[in-house]
C-alpha cells in the first residue's frame, strides 16, 4: 500500500523537478492497442496475432513497435496479497509470458490500469494499490502504462491531481523507464468552463509522456468514424502549446478498419495525426486490414513528419467551411503544409507563400521552391513568381500534404489566433478595429507573430495589434511599441500594460486584467511562436 510519506509527496505535486525526462519518450509512440476494435473482448491471441501481423506486413519495420493491452485483462477480484490477477482463461500463458514474447519479437509491451476504484469496464482498479500494481507491472515486463480515470472518489481537479500524483512519485522513484500515458485531461474536456481542462493538461505534461485529452474515438463498428475523427481533431487543435519533446497530446487511436470510413477519410486521419506528431496507435484487426491500408500506414514520408525531432504540433493557417490549412516547421528547416478538404466534392486550393510563413520577396530572389507531395512521392519545382503552392484535385474529406525544402526565406509563425473556447478567430479590419468573428479563411484572420513579438495580419502588414486604452486596434505605432508574449496558460499578454487579449461577449477584442485560464482569455497561436512559462 501507499505509505503516508508517498501520499504527502503526491499531494504536493507538481514542481519543476518533476518534469518527465525527454529521454524516456523523445518521439511519439507508434503501435497497437485493442480497445477501439475489440473493447473488452480480448485474449492472448489478439496480441500475439497483432504482433505477427505487424512484423510480417512491414508495420514493425515502419516504426510501429508498441503492443498495448487495454481494459479487461484481469479477473474481477484481486489476490489475497492485493495483487491484480490476470484472467488465465484469456491469457493461459500469463502476462509475463506475453510481455516476454512481445519483446522477443521486437516490440515494447504495454498494460492498462485505472486510477479509481474500478476500471471503465468494471474491473479492479488501482486506487489504494498503486505501489503494488506498479511493482507488479514492472516485474511482469511491461514498459508502457495507460492510466484511465474512471471512478475516482469525486470529479474535482484537485482529486485527480492528488491521485495521479501518486503515480508520478512512483515513476520518479523507480529505475524503470516506464512510459506513462495519462488519461486525466479527458475527464475535464467538453465542459462549459474549460479552466480545469487547461489546468489538468498543464500538470499532465509534467507527470507523464502523453495525455489523452478528450472523447474516446468511436469503437468498431458503431457510429460515424469521420465525425468522431473531426471532433477529436477539433479538440486537439486547441492544445498545441502543451506539446514538446517528451510529451505528446493524444487525440486517440487510428481506427483503420472502421466500416463507416472511406479510404480518403482514413488517409486524412493518418495524415493529420502525422502532422500533429501525435501518437500513432492502431486499433484494428491488423491481420485483416487491406493492403492499401498498410500502404498508407507505412508511408515513410508521412511517418518522418510524425517522428520529426522538433515534434511540433501543426496549427491552423486558415479555416473556413470548406478548407483547413495547417503548417509546421521540421528539424532540418523544411516546412510542412497540409490542406484538408471538408467539402463534399473534389476541389483545388492555392495557399500563398505568405500564409506559409515565407517572405515572398526573399523567395523571388532565390528562384524556385522545391516541394514534395507526400502522398504521391513526386517532387516538383515551383516558381517563386507563382502566388503560392496549389493542391490540385483534393478529394472530399481528403488531404494534400507537401514538404517544402528549406526555403531561402526566414520563417515567421503565421496563422490563426483563435479563442480555444468559442473557436472564434481574431479578425482585423481595414479601419484597424480588431474583433472576434467566425473563422472565414481571410487575410484579416491570418496573423504573423514576428521575432520581436509584434503581431500583424496579412490584411494590414504594416500595422500591428496594440492596446489602445483597453480596445485592440492594429496600427503603425503598434509595430514599434506593442510587443506581446504568449504564456503556457494560453494568455497573450501585452508587454507594456500586462493586460491579456480578451474576447468580450459582444465580440470586441479588448485588453483586460489577466485571470486564471479564463474561457475568454485562452487563445491558440501559430506553432513556432515561443511559449513562456514552460
Amino acid at each position: 500500500m501507499m505509505s503516508q510519506m508517498l501520499l504527502a509527496a503526491a499531494a504536493g505535486l507538481v514542481g519543476t523537478a518533476a518534469l518527465a525526462p525527454e529521454t524516456v519518450l523523445p518521439l511519439p509512440p507508434m503501435g497497437f492497442n485493442n480497445w477501439a476494435r475489440f473493447t473488452t473482448n480480448i485474449n492472448e491471441a489478439i496480441f500475439v496475432d497483432a504482433a505477427e501481423a505487424m512484423a510480417s506486413r512491414g508495420l514493425l519495420a515502419a516504426g510501429y513497435n508498441h503492443v498495448n493491452l487495454d481494459d479487461a485483462w484481469s479477473t474481477k477480484s484481486r489476490a489475497a496479497d492485493g495483487s491484480m490477477v490476470w484472467d488465465s482463461a484469456k491469457f493461459p500463458r500469463g502476462l509475463p509470458w506475453l510481455a516476454s514474447h512481445l519483446k522477443s519479437r521486437g516490440f515494447i509491451p504495454g498494460i492498462y490500469s485505472d486510477a479509481g476504484t474500478l476500471s471503465c469496464g468494471g474491473y479492479p482498479a488501482a486506487l489504494g494499490f498503486e505501489e503494488i500494481d506498479f511493482n507488479d507491472f514492472v516485474a511482469w515486463g511491461f514498459e508502457y502504462l495507460k492510466m484511465d480515470g474512471c471512478n475516482l472518489p469525486d470529479g474535482s481537479e484537485a482529486t485527480y491531481r492528488q491521485v495521479y500524483g501518486r503515480w508520478h512519485q512512483l515513476l520518479l522513484q523507480s529505475e524503470s523507464r516506464m512510459v506513462f500515458s495519462d488519461s486525466a485531461p479527458a475527464y475535464f474536456s467538453g465542459r462549459e468552463n474549460l479552466t480545469d481542462w487547461y489546468t489538468v493538461m498543464r500538470w499532465a505534461r509534467k507527470i507523464g509522456h502523453l495525455a489523452r485529452h478528450s472523447a474516446d474515438i468511436v469503437n468498431y463498428p458503431d457510429g460515424n468514424a469521420w465525425n468522431s475523427v473531426l471532433f477529436n481533431y477539433g479538440q486537439h487543435l486547441r492544445l498545441a502549446r502543451f506539446q514538446k519533446p517528451g510529451f505528446f497530446n493524444d487525440p486517440d487511436f487510428l481506427i483503420v478498419d472502421h466500416p463507416s470510413f472511406t479510404l480518403d477519410e482514413k488517409k486524412s486521419h493518418f495524415a493529420l495525426w502525422c502532422a500533429f506528431s501525435a501518437p500513432l496507435i492502431l486499433s484494428a484487426d491488423l491481420a485483416s486490414i487491406r493492403d492499401e491500408e498498410v500502404e498508407y500506414l507505412t508511408n515513410r514520408d508521412l511517418i518522418a513528419i510524425n517522428q520529426d525531432r522538433l515534434v511540433q504540433q501543426a496549427t491552423l493557417v486558415s479555416s473556413d467551411a470548406n478548407w483547413d490549412v495547417l503548417t509546421k516547421s521540421l528539424e532540418n528547416g523544411d516546412r510542412l503544409v497540409v490542406t484538408l478538404n471538408k467539402r463534399g466534392s473534389t476541389a483545388d486550393l492555392t495557399v500563398s507563400w505568405e500564409r506559409l510563413g515565407f517572405s515572398p520577396s526573399a523567395l523571388r530572389r532565390a528562384g524556385d521552391v522545391s516541394a514534395k507531395n507526400l502522398w504521391t512521392g513526386k517532387r516538383s519545382k515551383i516558381s517563386a513568381q507563382e502566388s503560392g503552392i496549389t493542391a490540385k484535385g483534393v478529394p472530399s474529406h481528403g488531404t494534400a500534404v507537401f514538404r517544402i525544402a528549406r526555403p531561402a526565406s526566414p520563417i515567421t509563425p503565421t496563422g490563426l489566433i483563435f479563442n480555444t473556447n468559442s473557436l472564434k478567430c481574431l479578425t482585423d479590419d481595414k479601419s484597424g478595429k480588431v474583433s472576434w468573428a467566425k473563422c472565414n479563411g481571410s487575410d484579416a484572420q491570418t496573423w504573423k507573430v514576428r521575432p520581436d513579438w509584434h503581431i500583424n495580419s496579412l490584411l494590414r502588414p504594416n500595422e500591428c495589434i496594440a492596446d489602445a486604452q483597453g480596445r485592440i486596434f492594429s496600427s503603425r505605432s503598434g509595430c514599434q511599441s506593442e510587443a506581446w508574449f504568449y504564456q503556457i496558460t494560453g494568455n497573450l499578454v501585452n508587454a507594456r500594460t500586462r493586460l491579456c487579449l480578451t474576447e468580450r461577449t459582444d465580440g470586441a477584442a479588448v485588453a483586460a486584467k489577466c485571470g486564471y485560464e479564463l474561457n475568454e482569455q485562452v487563445v491558440s497561436l501559430p506553432i513556432g511562436a515561443a511559449v513562456v512559462g514552460e
